[in-house]
């Protein structure tokens, strides 16, 4: 599973580039892993505990080079959620339904399906998610007392506003140091992590000067022990699995989502192929194990990712002693994390939720004023007032019905014939008039998806423009990608009408999606092999040759260059023969 060319051609060097991007993103995910467990309703060492065992795990089974898992700011709103109505316990069962759910879906092969999700639904639902990240953090910011938390939005908002006259001005300033120095220490060292400086220098100046002023992780939550917990398996009853099989599929759908479009911005940041298909493998081995260990869920985490490349991994094993330090400096330094203020918690998460925002693509497909704005804007209010499941649902729902409709109007069907006067006499739809038109052949151009949407147009089109016609029915169908069966429906229902007059379907540049339908529907064995032409020439030609020759003596549309000699009263087949000989064959196109 681990491959060996992600470790071709590794050196020492390599392992020295790996060493110190490992280090700098341990750095980083560090207080993001306590901070994300925080914001999910569990206790900060369950987040560390899952920047491990997931980190590393995901690093050595997954299919991108330089993805770094963890706990991560998308699954926040789920993961409270499914605390607040099943519990912790519950949680854990849930995430390793959800790792199992990943496994099979990468064994299925369904990393390329997740690029599929449409853009707006995407977009909608991560903003969604921003916001309720930031509005969580106005609680510890403000260091507001005695909050009830909630699980809709609205009944957050009302308790900050009951609660508002409770705010800790201690709890501000600690808060307002941390974003300061996280806005300030990237622009004078650019390689220092901010977050980790934010949040060491204002819980010194909150244990020096706020003492027992400011509510810290260790008076929330208790001391954080310095050793992972030990292996476990949740009890898992058939009842669990029912009750948790929604909030699962949830967290390995989202998780999935997330993981593939951090493997896509490493793609695109170092010039390598992710696997999207064992990165979900890896992902799902990840999640079975970590809550083996008191982990909450965890996923591909996109800024950590770009921390890693820009710091020069070489290999995935950058991602695992990222792990393994987080693991050093949890049993080297637990105690002293007990004394970080819950306010300097806060800002970092709301520099999250501001850049994972997608303020600026938000904005952009909402300014076109398209149905796409109106599945972001649906997704986005779902997300944030009701929950991500129903929002997703929803959006995509949406979104789908409004492709379909959009698909619809996209079908054209033409009536038409050759135009003598261009080159190879193609076939052209201007050239069909009342004067003009052949009372036996029947040709239509058919153009664009064939499927549910579009089907009966077809079938109205084609019986109503050929009705009085019984002799031959072409339809050209090179410009026809795809068919589904209702669209075959239609076709078979066509075929069956000129049949029951006596007449013949010819079909012409057929594609192979189509022609594959028709024949495991048994519609191509019933319109015959004999009938369908690679050229729309050739089936005019064929078509030619089955007039009903007595039909067309006297007629005055001459749709045909052959018709001159079959109208004539003399020896029609005699002068068609004729014709054949001392000119070239069709090339109708």
């Amino acid at each position: 599973m681990m491959g060996t060319g992600r470790f071709e051609g590794y050196t020492m060097k390599s392992f020295r580039r790996d060493c110190v991007s490992g280090f700098i993103v341990a750095v980083i995910a560090l207080p993001l892993g306590m901070a994300f467990a925080i914001a999910s309703g569990v206790k900060p060492e369950y987040g560390i505990y899952t920047t491990i065992v997931a980190g590393i795990l995901i690093s050595l089974f997954g299919g991108s080079r330089f993805q770094i898992g963890g706990p991560t700011g998308a699954f926040i709103p789920i993961l409270f959620a499914i605390v607040m109505q099943y519990g912790y316990e519950n949680l854990l069962i849930a995430g390793f339904m959800a790792g199992a759910m990943l496994v099979i879906m990468g064994l299925l092969r369904l990393g390329a399906l997740i690029k599929y999700i449409p853009r707006p639904v995407t977009v909608g639902f991560t903003a969604g998610i921003a916001v309720i990240i930031f509005s969580g953090q106005i609680v510890h910011f403000l260091g507001l007392r005695d909050i009830q938390k909630h699980e809709d939005f609205l009944s957050n908002m009302k308790e900050i506003a009951i609660h508002f006259p409770t705010l800790n001005l201690y709890s501000i300033i600690t808060a307002c140091i941390c974003l300061a120095l996280i806005l300030l220490t990237p622009r004078i060292f650019p390689k220092v992590p901010g977050s980790l400086i934010g949040l060491i220098l204002s819980s010194l100046v909150a244990v020096l000067l706020f003492e027992e002023k400011v509510a810290t992780i260790g008076s929330t939550f208790g001391a954080i022990p310095s050793t992972l917990p030990s292996f476990r398996f949740p009890e898992i009853t058939f009842e669990r699995i029912q009750a948790l099989l929604n909030p699962a599929l949830v967290i390995a759908l989202l998780g999935a989502v997330e993981s593939l479009l951090s493997a896509v911005v490493a793609d695109g940041m170092s010039s390598q192929r992710h696997n999207s298909n064992r990165e979900l493998i890896g992902q799902g081995i990840a999640n079975m194990i970590t809550p083996l260990f008191g982990g909450i869920p965890a996923t591909g985490a996109i800024a950590r990712t770009a921390t890693n490349i820009r710091s020069g991994a070489a290999s995935p094993l950058s991602g695992v002693i990222h792990g393994v330090i987080v693991l050093l400096i949890l049993v080297l330094f637990a105690p002293y994390a007990s004394h970080i203020p819950l306010a300097s918690m806060a800002p970092i998460l709301m520099l999250v939720a501001w850049n994972m925002s997608e303020r600026k693509e938000f904005l952009h497909i909402l300014k076109t004023r398209t149905s796409d704005s109106v599945v972001l804007l649906i997704t986005f209010l779902l997300t944030v007032f009701t929950d991500l499941t129903l929002a997703v649902e929803v959006g995509l729902i949406l979104a789908i019905l409004l492709f379909v409709k959009r698909m619809s109007g996209s079908l054209k069907i033409t009536k038409a014939l050759p135009d003598p006067d261009s080159k190879n006499q193609k076939i052209m739809p201007h050239m069909v008039s009342e004067v003009h038109d052949c009372p036996q052949i029947s040709i239509f151009t058919i153009e664009g998806p064939l499927f549910f949407g579009d089907a009966s147009l077809l079938e109205k089109s084609i019986l109503d423009a050929a009705a009085s016609s019984t002799g031959i029915l072409l339809l050209r169908m090179g410009k026809v990608p795809f068919l589904d069966t209702t669209g075959e429906a239609s076709l078979a229902s066509i075929v069956r009408h000129f049949r029951s007059r006596g007449g013949t379907v010819l079909f012409s540049e057929l594609q192979d999606q189509p022609r594959a339908l028709l024949q495991r529907t048994g519609l191509y064995e019933v319109i015959g092999k004999a009938n369908d032409f690679a050229h729309t020439g050739e089936a005019i030609d064929c078509a030619l040759t089955r007039l009903n020759q007595a039909k067309c003596l006297g007629c005055q549309h001459f749709a045909f260059r052959e018709c001159t000699a079959l109208s004539d009263h003399g020896n029609s087949a005699q002068a068609l023969a004729v014709q054949k000989q001392e000119s070239p064959a069709h090339a109708h196109t």
